[in-house]
Parts: structure tokens; sequence; C-alpha cells
């Protein structure tokens, strides 16, 4: 039999973490329990051992904690990797909350498509944010897809996903270490796995909840994150060697921000209803302009953990 964990990346986010732990443990379905769970803490002093330690006994299948004291989020999963031998795995990220049908329709998706790779969708939740800007920030933390399972072109993000470990995640050291701070490791895999014809596939029953802290259901991290996802295509050319590819990023990134910057000038001024849409399109072109790794934005590791020192 194929055992599939469910891993599970955290910093600092207990009440979260317990959240996302309970809603795989009320897993349905054939498919649905996974043979083992790990947690891996990505916070120096271990506060996420107190939440597993309670919640253990409880689960019906084993959890697994490993402490990774090291901030970084690709040190977190290549970490919990390093914990299972599945031969399957599953990742939910620590603030989002699975549907009871969600385990059970990523392994059905995978093995009726053949995919290597399964995404399903997230419905993203905002409920700290500010009403103009509630659909937006939604619609930014989740993902659409197909209405039916089916093989796609390319990839989402890493959280909501189903890997078949053989192909997909090889050796020690699968999430670029040089992702760590700024997030985007799920890409560079990916661009590692496109090339080896890696196979994408869409679960269109796989559906998660993902709610967003109050310090990130706000336009500035919103668009912070959109010029990161802007830098994305020039970065993985830049990977390549591809200069002619990044030059051609960078050209399609100016005119995306001058033509999608007037629009949203002029969306601001009249207080369109899709001011913030236009000005993500924006951002994002002018990331692949700025590509470059000092213009780089801080998500994960050290820049949560100081932002959780702050506020605590």
């Amino acid at each position: 039999m194929t055992r599939v964990a469910v891993l599970i990346p955290t910093l600092r986010r207990p009440a979260q973490l317990e959240a996302a732990i309970r809603s795989v443990m009320a897993q349905t379905g054939p498919l649905g329990q996974p043979d083992e769970m790990v947690v891996s803490d990505n916070d120096p002093d271990g506060s996420a051992r107190a939440t597993v330690e309670a919640i253990r006994c409880q689960a019906p299948f084993p959890i697994k904690y490993v402490h990774v004291p090291t901030p970084g989020i690709s040190t977190a999963r290549n970490a919990a990797l390093a914990t299972t031998e599945a031969e399957l795995i599953a990742f939910l990220d620590d603030d989002e909350i699975a549907s009871p049908g969600w385990l059970s329709a990523l392994r059905h998706s995978q093995a009726q498509l053949g995919a290597e790779v399964v995404f399903g969708p997230i419905q993203g939740r905002a409920p700290g944010a500010a009403e103009a800007d509630r659909a937006y920030l939604e619609r930014f933390f989740g993902r659409a897809g197909p209405q039916t399972d089916t093989l796609i072109p390319a990839p989402f993000g890493c959280g909501n996903s189903l890997f078949v470990r053989a192909r997909t995640l090889v050796g020690p050291t699968p999430f670029d270490l040089s992702a760590d701070q700024s997030g985007g490791e799920d890409d560079a895999l990916f661009q590692v796995l496109r090339q080896q014809g890696v196979r994408w596939g869409w679960s269109a029953g796989a559906w998660v909840e993902e709610a967003a802290p109050p310090h990130r259901a706000r336009l500035s991290y919103a668009m912070a994150r959109a010029f990161a996802f802007g830098q994305g295509p020039a970065q993985t050319a830049a990977r390549e060697g591809n200069w002619l590819g990044v030059g051609r990023w960078m050209v399609i990134g100016a005119g995306q921000f001058v033509v999608f910057g007037a629009t949203a000038a002029v969306q601001w001024l009249i207080g369109g209803a899709h001011k913030a849409d236009w000005t993500d399109r924006a951002v994002r072109g002018l990331g692949k302009m700025f590509w470059m790794k000092p213009f780089e934005p801080q998500f994960y590791g050290l820049a949560e953990l100081k932002r959780t020192q702050r506020s605590g």
C-alpha cells in the first residue's frame, strides 16, 4: 500500500496550527486518513511542541514533531520531508483548514490523472480586512481552477498539494535554501520539475480554506507579495542563465507597469471597484523589472520571527 504523509510547516501560529491539524483528523472518505503527519516547527523556541503534544493522543494517525530552529520556509519543508518515508506527500499550510474530503480528493485525482503533482482550490478569507479591500484580498489569498479534475499546463503554489515523492522530491534539499526568507521555494522546484516533464494535475474537490491573519489582510502586504510574484519569471530565467529571457521579461514588465498603472490610477481617481486588481497587475509588472536579489521582499523565516517578536 502507498503511504501518505501530511506535512505542515509552522512558525508561531498555535491556534491556526491546531485548527489545521484538527481538519486533517476530521478527514473522511475511503482515502481520507493519512498514514502520518509531520509538524515542522520553525520557531527557535520550539513553541509548537505544546500544541502537538496536547493533540497527539486524539489523532487517529501518528503525529511526528520535528524542531527546526533555523527559521526559513525551505529549511522547514526539507526537515519535514526528512522525517517521513511516505511515498505520497501532501502539503498543508498552518493557516489552512482542509475540507472533510480534501485528502481523499487529492489522492483520487492523482490516481485518475497520473499526475506527479496535484493542486486543489483555496477559499481565501480576510476577516480583518477593510470592507473596501476584502473582496480583492479574498481573491488574492484564494485559488481558483477548472470545475473538474484535469491535467493543467502550469503549477500553482505548494500549499494544498500532493506530490509523488519518487518523481518530484528527490534528495535531502529539494526546496531551494536560497528562498528560505523570501519564499518562492516551490517555484524553484517546479522549474526543475518542468524540465523533467512532470505532469501537473488539478483536483476540483480538494478544497481548503485559508484565512489571512490581520497583518496580512491588508493591501500593503498583498502588493508586496504581488511584487514578489512578478519577480518570479525573470528570476527563473536568470537561474537558467537565459539573459535574453530576462531582458524579455523586463520589457514585458515595463509595458505592464505603464498600461496597468495608468488604468489603476484612473480607478483610484474615480473610486473604481477594481482599483486594487489593476494596481496588483501594475506591481507585478514592476517586479519583472526589478527582479534582482536586493529588491526581493522577505516574508518568511527571520522576517516572520521578528514580526511575531514585535507583536508579542
